[in-house]
This record gives C-alpha cells, structure tokens and sequence, in this order.
C-alpha cells in the first residue's frame, strides 16, 4: 500500500492552490491516489467551515473511481511472489527448448530456467553454485511452456464428482444477479483439481453459469492446493475489497470478472424469449447507469469544493460490480453464441458505455467478425471449443475452422474447456486440434496461454515465460501441439506439482510441430455456406485409382478379427491399385509393375501416408439425432421400467434403434470424412435400453443399399448407481429376465447368438454382473457374450475381467463426473498405465467408446492413435487401430465387418488428412 494513501492525520494546507484543470494531468500520472494530490483538490475551493471530517477519505474516494485496474508501477520490480509459500526451495529447469510466448509467440529459446520465491527469476544459463540448495531438473532439450491458463472453467463450483449440494453454478433466483460470486461455492475438494494439472493447466476463470443473463462475479484461481487449504488462498489478485477488506482502497484496483449469458440458455431456464433476457440486461445496466451518475455527481461536488448538502457516498452493495463494468473496471466474459445474439451484446455495450473482453461459446463469431469489431471500446477475443458442436440450435453451424478465420480477420482467439463440459485436463488438445485445422502454431499455443491471460487482465504475471512472471512453468515430454502430449512436470508458484511423474515412450517425431494438413478449401466452404458446407464426398469417376507413395497399409484379417500391418516403407515406395471398390494390387512399386502408368486411371499421392481400415463408433447417440439438445431432432428416449410408468401398449416391448436411424445427419457425414463410416448405436433408455443396430454414416437414407449394415446388434441394459432404484434392484431384475424361459432377444442372449452390452462404471457392479453371468451360464448350460460399456472402474478387475472373458468398451479419457466413476485410472502423467494398457495386459478385448456428443465421432482417429501413444508399448498402430474398428465388431455382436478402407495422405495424428474411402460394398472410391 502507498504510504501516503494511508495517511489521514490532521490536514495540512498546501503551498499553493492547484487549479482543477492541472488535477487530471497530475491524476493520470498516477496509479494511485496519493495524498498530496488528495490536499490539492481539498486546497482548491474549499473553506474550513464547509470541509467535513472525513473529507480527505471523500476526495480519496472519488478520485480513486478514476484509476485504471491493472498491477502497480513497481510490480516487475518484486523479489518475491504474493503468492510464494516458505520453504520452498528454488527450481533450476536445465537444458530445456522454451515457447516463451514473446515476438508474438513465435519465440523459441535453449536455456535454463530458474525458479526461486515464486517467479521466474532467469532465463539463460544458470549458476548452480549460487543455489547449492536448489532442486535440479534436466529437461534434457524438452519442450518447456507457461502454464496452460483456462479463460472458461467452473472447476470448484461444478465439481466432481457431481454429488448433491456440490453444485454451485447456477442461481436460480433472477435473470440479473452481478451481486452473486462463484468464490462463495468454490469447493476445494473437486477431485479435478489433481487432473487438470497434471494436464498442464495451471490458472482458471472460474465463471458462474450461463442460466442466468447476469450469473455473477468470476475469480482466476491457482490451481495448486494451498498450506491454508481454503478458497480464498487459491485466489489470483482477487479485488482489493473482497470480504469488505479495503486496506488497498485508494490503489490502483485489480481487474474484476463477471460472467453474462444471452440466448437458449437464460430463455429456457426462465422460460423466457431472447426480448426477455436483452430487456433484463437493459433494466440491470439502467439501475448500474443511474447509480454511476449519482456517484459521479456527487463525487463532481465533493472535487470542486461543493461540500454544503452532500450526503453520504451513493452506493448499494447489490449492483456496485455492475458500476465497475461501466467503468470499465470489469472483464465481462459473455456466453454468447449466435450472430443475433452477438449483435445484441454489441449493441447493449454502445448503449451503455462498457466494453466486454471475451464472447464464450461464440459458434457464429467467426461469421459476424466485422460486427464484433464495432462493440464498445476494443474488439472482445473470441473463446470457443475446437470442434465441439452441433448440440443445439445455437451451435449448428459451429467449424472447425472458426479459430482460423478468426484470426486471420484480426481477432483474439482463445480455446477453452467449459469445465467440467470438456475435461480442462485435456485443454491443450483444443489447441492442438486448432492447430490441426489451421490456427497457426504460435496463435493456437498463445491461445491457451499468453491470450487467455491478457484477456483477464493478468498478463503481467502469467503466460509467458519472462522473468519477473509467475514460476507457473509446464515440461512437456512432446511438443505440446503434438497430439497424446503430456506434462513430465508442473510447477505452480515454484512448486512442483506432480509427485514421481510418469512419462510415455514417445516418438522422436512428435517433439516437432505437427505439420498439418492444408485446409483452405474447406475455410472457403465454411465461409461461403455459412457453417453448412455440402459434406457428400464425390465418387471417382475413373474405375481404377492408384495410391501411390503408400508409407503403410493396414488390413483386418477374417480368420483372427485383427487388424494386420501387411506392408510399410520407411521411404514411401508403396503402391495400392483399387478397381471397382476392390483391392487388385499392392505392396511395393515392383509388387504393382504397370501401376503407375495406367494412363485412364485416377492416381492419388498419399504423400507417405497408409491405407486402414475403416472405423466403427458407438457411444454417442449418432444416428438417432441431429441436435442432441432439440427435442424434435431426435428420436428421443425409452421409457425406463424401473423409474417410469411404461404404457401397457408396449409393456414387454423391447425397443429396436433400427426403428428410429436419422441418416444424412452432419455429425455422420464429417464422422465418414474422418474414416469412420460405420456406426453402432442403440437406444437412449434406463434400465432396459432395447437393442442396437449397425449403419453407413454416408447412406442418405435408410433405404438405401447397405444403409442398415445390420438390423440387431446386441441387447443393452444399463445398471447404475444414479437409478432411482437400488442396483441389487436392477441386478435382481436383469437376473431374472435371464432366468429360465427367457425368450426373444433375452433368449438369444442365454444362448449366446448375441451379446448383452451393460453399461457400467463401478468396480462392484462390475463385479456382481461378473458373478451373475456366472450364474446364468451354470442355469443354461451355455456361455454369455457379456461387454462392459463405460467401465471407467474396470481395471480395477482387469485380471477377473480377463478370466471371465468380458469385452470392455470405454472411453479414452476417463473423467469422475459421478461417483461410480471415481476410481479411475488416468495414465501418464499421474499413472504409468492407461485403463485400456492395464486391460489389455490381462488379455481383454478391449474397444473405444465415443467421449461425449455425436460431434466427438469425428476424432476416433485420434482417439485411437493417442490411446496407442499412452500405452507405452503396450500397443503397436495395428493393435490401435482395432480399438475402434474389429473390436467393436467382436464385442458388439456385428456379423458383417466393415470392409471399408481409409486412404489417409501424410504423416500420422495431426499430419494425416483423410483423402478417400474405399468403398467394396458400393464398388466405388470415394473422394474427400
């Protein structure tokens, strides 16, 4: 604090008067208010007769309104970090490659890094005999970045698990509600914590949610657990008056959050319109607009003198946060998705004068650039997800190729996770994804990093890597663009944060960054189609296509229902000649001599990159939807027996998801472009889900040739620990209709013509099906193809999983967002195993499920290379490529194998671009 500012003892009359005209020009010099300044405008026109007592606090006061948010003058200057916790000792991180964030990210230097008090204190070579007490670590040329930092985050208030009463996102008690803030429900037991670290992730926003038009007040957190243990210490620069403290009143103030939300979300949480929500706004600000001016007014009296008839200070501790904003002492962050309501929250800034730093969600933004350009004050960034969309009608049209096309029209922009919608562990893989459809590189790091941090106003301290910042520092056992990367080490403050880190075996080509595939074609479409490109691939019209320059080639194998490498090539030379849909030849060039001189046929440069099989997805509800989120786009769900009156009219019905298919959906159309071109699906039920079917995701419609793959796959139950009755009510239900005389699709199941797929998390339920198939296979005398979906538990059982010969089917990135799935396994960095190595160990047959929305289908290719990536070895590309292709067939009853073929030009990951399909069943290549 200014010792001046402090100062209120008996007043002094100033040498000479300073007329009001100079005291703006002194003000402005100032970041703070300094009480000489404070006795020159008392000097000015005042008398002593008219002066009040606490005069000197008044003219404080008002002319403290005036001060800029941002760190002290003198702030670069500190020897030691606000934040720095004693008995630290110092880091020294040698030999590391850093991205320090400089020159407009482009910056990269070889040196080490010394940490000491908390900040970064040099950036160069290190002398260690000046910290003999210090903690070394070779970096051994590694990949060294700031922290990740989080723009868009509800860790804490929407923890997990999500249990009763640890939600504290949402208030449902007013569309306008500035007063709330997310620091009173920030929970410091959220099991995410630990996990979103160990991703690298070092700072959050955590916001308020977006029921409300005005949600509340947002506060930046570390994410390092404190010696106090409370909320409070997690803080970043939290203001200056939180808990009614004001010992830096009169300082130059901190930067303040506060979350806002327009569109579907406030209008169907309030059964509302966008007119309710926009009036809402307006009402707030008016009330914030009358109470500023009064402020000003009497703040304009107290500062030329006019003491007589003053009054008290106008102030009303509801809406004081919302003055801020319109003093532009507020980084509004605003949930905004759709150019109406973007244009709306453009035009409510230049009403009122304030400006807003962040449009979140935005999936039109990059549509309506110029029009976001023209809020109030400065251009706001643009915070969005990378490829998540489609989940309702606000985010139909979002792209893939937003983040591009916003950056090259001059905007900001940040990737971010919406925690807990997008495990923010896995943050950087938004920016890599970014990355992989045309951000460039420099941009998509700095959008997990140095952006978000300008964007909140804490671009002084944290990301980048300068010293004097934050010793908020991340070593990277891979680039951290390339896809799979991990952190070998997190330090928050100084501190490390992982305790005997584990690191996966990674290729020597991932330490570079990804070169990626050239999109500008489809940027064009996104553009000119508005978010709706055609997605229909075109059918070669020669017969015979020629891959040449082949690096491998991938094929199932019937007689194993594996997947084999049947050639590759350090050096390219391979060859596949494809007629009518068919395989004719392949291998090497003098495997295939007349190859590459067959005049009439297509040739098709893969540039090095392979010839796999095609994959197959289940998890999602693809298929059965176009909008998750819209009612009358879906086919909707079952009735649940256990929880819900079921019509008699259908009592005993099993539901068959072949009734209900959706095709030409776009989820399924850009799925097919990334090679998946079948699906399994089933419906969307409780207890007894019904049965699942198989279909094309390119067919345009249910009666087209091979449309339906298969009409019955496998029968679905779901057991859990979130049904509003018992799990032994569920296990004794299942029990029994698997008892004797069981008939139908539970029939085929006693007898094994198809499998039972049981949704389940938890190891016990995981146990007692185990038991229960035991049982059932004694009573009938015949074997039960039992699959786990989920099983986020199940390496807890992987060797009893093993013996019983159970598939498991489950997600690549586990996350405990309920209960049951608190026990996961997270893989490296914090596990030396991922769930599916530990399985596959104990000779499971294992297979990936889709992570989340039908929009997720689209990146099971890199699902399956990242699963391999993390399984130190445990496996090889073909073994991966299984994961989402024959060991889905296998474990999910489906009779007719995929025989589609994905010809992928480039490198692997992120430097591979699907080019064309092959297409046996219609006798036909496809081009992407």
């Amino acid at each position: 604090m200014d010792k001046e500012a402090g100062q209120f003892g008996p007043q002094k009359r100033a040498k000479r008067r300073v007329k009001p005209i100079h005291l703006a020009l002194i003000f402005l010099a100032t970041c703070s208010v300094s009480f000489s300044l404070i006795q020159n405008v008392l000097s000015s026109k005042s008398t002593q007769e008219n002066v009040p007592i606490n005069a000197q606090s008044i003219v404080a006061q008002c002319l403290a309104l005036r001060l800029t948010p941002g760190p002290p003058d003198n702030f670069h200057s500190r020897k030691t970090s606000d934040r720095f916790e004693q008995g630290t000792k110092p880091t020294v991180i040698r030999n590391a490659t850093i991205w320090t964030g400089q020159h407009d990210g482009k910056e990269v230097i070889h040196a080490d890094i010394l940490l000491d008090k908390g900040i970064i204190k040099k950036i160069g070579s290190v002398d260690l005999q000046l910290y003999s007490d210090a903690e070394v670590v070779d970096a051994a040329g590694a990949w060294v970045s700031p922290g990740i930092v989080d723009l868009h985050s509800h860790l804490g208030v929407d923890s997990a698990p999500a249990l009763n009463g640890a939600s504290d996102t949402n208030s449902l008690k007013g569309l306008t509600l500035p007063w709330l803030r997310s620091l009173d429900g920030l929970n410091t037991h959220d099991d995410a914590y630990r996990l979103s670290t160990s991703g690298g992730v070092t700072t959050a926003n955590v916001l308020p949610g977006s029921a409300d038009a005005i949600g509340g007040q947002a506060f930046v957190i570390k994410l390092r657990p404190t010696m106090e243990r409370s909320s409070s210490a997690m803080l970043l620069e939290p203001p200056f008056s939180l808990n009614g403290t004001h010992t830096d009143k009169f300082q130059r103030p901190r930067w303040r959050q506060m979350k806002h939300a327009c569109g579907e979300n406030p209008s169907r949480v309030y059964a509302g319109t966008r007119m309710d929500t926009q009036w809402a706004f307006r009402k707030a600000y008016d009330t914030a607009r009358v109470l500023k001016e009064k402020q000003d007014t009497f703040c304009s009296k107290a500062l030329s003198g006019r003491w007589k008839d003053l009054g008290d200070f106008p102030e009303d501790l509801q809406w004081e946060a919302l003055v801020d904003v319109l003093r532009g002492r507020v980084k509004v962050h605003n949930h905004c998705y759709e150019g109406v309501d973007i244009d709306g929250m453009v035009r409510l800034t230049n009403e009122f004068k304030f400006p807003i730093a962040a449009f979140h969600h935005a999936h039109e933004a990059y549509m309506v650039s110029d029009l976001i350009k023209k809020a109030y004050g400065h251009p706001p960034a643009v915070a969005i997800f990378a490829t998540n969309a489609r989940y309702k009608r606000e985010a139909y049209r979002g792209s893939e190729f937003a983040p591009r096309i916003l950056a090259d029209n001059g905007l900001d922009v940040v990737m971010k996770s919406d925690h807990p919608v997008l495990n923010s562990r896995h943050l950087i893989y938004e920016a890599q994804q970014a990355h992989y459809f045309g951000l460039p590189a420099n941009l998509a790091l700095a959008s997990v990093t140095s952006t978000p941090a300008r964007v909140m106003g804490q671009d002084h301290r944290i990301g980048r890597i300068i010293e004097g910042y934050d010793a908020d520092v991340v070593i990277w056992d891979s680039h951290p663009l390339s896809l799979g990367a991990a952190p070998k080490q997190v330090f928050v403050d100084g501190i490390a944060q992982l305790k005997a880190p584990y690191s996966s075996a990674k290729p020597k080509g991932v330490q570079h960054v990804p070169s990626t595939p050239n999109f500008d074609k489809e940027i064009a479409d996104a553009i000119k189609y508005e978010g709706l490109p055609p997605l229909e691939p075109e059918k070669s019209e020669p017969e015979v296509v020629v891959f040449k320059n082949v690096g491998s080639i991938f094929l199932k194998n019937p007689a194993t229902q594996r997947v084999d490498e049947v050639f590759t090539s350090a050096s390219a030379e391979g060859v596949v000649v494809v007629k009518g849909g068919q395989i004719v030849c392949s291998g090497s060039v003098s495997a295939c001599p007349d190859a590459l001189s067959l005049s009439e046929a297509l040739h098709l440069d893969l540039e090095g990159g392979s010839i796999t099989p095609g994959l197959v997805t289940y998890g999602s509800a693809l298929g059965l939807s176009h909008i998750p989120g819209e009612a009358s786009t879906n086919d909707g769900p079952v009735f649940d027996p256990l929880s819900s009156q079921v019509p008699r009219i259908i009592d005993g019905v099993l539901i068959k998801a072949a009734d209900g298919l959706m095709f030409g959906t776009r989820d399924a159309l850009l799925a097919y472009r990334s090679g998946v071109t079948s699906a399994v699906t089933a419906p969307r039920g409780g207890f007894l889900s019904g049965l699942s079917t198989v279909f094309s995701t390119l067919a345009p419609h249910k009666l087209a040739k091979g449309a339906v793959i298969q009409d019955v796959a496998a029968l679905h139950v779901r057991v859990t620990m979130n049904s509003r009755v018992s799990v032994s009510t569920q296990l004794a239900t299942l029990r029994s209709l698997l008892g004797k005389g069981a008939s139908g699709p539970l029939g085929d199941v006693v007898s094994g013509k198809i499998p039972l797929v049981v949704e389940a998390e938890s190891a016990d339920v995981i146990a007692s099906l185990i038991v229960l198939k035991k049982e059932v296979e004694t009573t009938s005398g015949t074997r039960i193809r039992l699959t786990l979906a989920g099983a986020t538990e199940a390496h807890l059982l992987a060797k009893e999983i093993g013996q019983a010969g159970v598939g498991v089917i489950l997600q690549q990135r586990p996350f405990p967002g309920v209960w049951e799935q608190k026990r996961i396994l997270p893989g490296p960095p914090l596990t030396q195993s991922s769930a599916i190595a530990a399985l596959v160990t104990h000779n499971v047959t294992v297979a990936i499920a889709v992570d989340g929305e039908p929009s997720s289908v689209r990146n099971t290719p890199f699902d399956v290379a990242w699963a391999g990536l993390e399984s130190n070895g445990a496996l090889s590309r073909a073994e991966a490529l299984a994961l989402a292709s024959s060991n889905v067939e296998t474990l999910l009853g489906v009779k007719e194998s995929n025989t589609d073929l994905v010809a992928t030009c480039g490198g692997v990951d992120f430097e591979g671009k699907v080019v064309a399909i092959i297409s046996p069943r219609s006798a036909t290549v496809n081009l992407i």
